[in-house]
């Protein structure tokens, strides 16, 4: 059994309009019947291996050049409430079962939703939905996509126990 599974999206997320229009999606599935979904969202978006953490800076070097957004918002803060972080990502929402986290910015808006199925296996889901706010944004998903599918599929990793 591999740790990170990759597998449909629910309907369920692609039909909430999260954002306006979904141009990507994905989902990695993971097994955590332990920790608590904050605790799982931290595993994931807090401590990526140094690898991820350098190709995040060079994405930032880059991106930069092109005026997109690559500092802490000024409303950063690590509360775990609707308006707080969890790594680089704004809370936009806190149940019982999920936690939407995301960014927008002018090329792009995403979402990142960490979800507790339940399920016995594969019972944490984190699924990304991005909407292209013009052919920058078309351009820039097209570019980091496959790096999206490895470093997404290895943060998510981290929250297997």
């Amino acid at each position: 059994m591999s740790k990170v599974k990759e597998e449909a999206t629910p309907n369920e997320y692609l039909e909430r309009r999260l954002l306006d229009q979904i141009d990507f999606f994905d989902t990695f599935s993971t097994t955590n019947q332990e920790n608590n979904l904050k605790e799982i969202a931290h595993l994931i978006f807090n401590n990526p291996p140094n690898w991820i953490k350098w190709l995040f800076n060079l994405r930032n070097k880059i991106v930069k050049l092109f005026g997109l957004k690559t500092e802490m918002p000024a409303d950063y803060n690590e509360r775990f409430s609707v308006g707080g972080y969890i790594g680089s990502f704004r809370i936009f929402s806190i149940a019982d079962h999920e936690i939407v986290l995301g960014a927008d910015d002018s090329h792009l808006n995403f979402k990142a939703i960490v979800v507790n199925t339940n399920a016995p296996l594969y019972n944490i889901q984190v699924i990304t939905l991005v909407q292209y706010n013009n052919l920058m944004g078309k351009i820039y998903m097209s570019v980091i996509k496959p790096f999206h599918r490895v470093v997404v599929k290895r943060m998510v990793k981290n929250a297997y126990q």
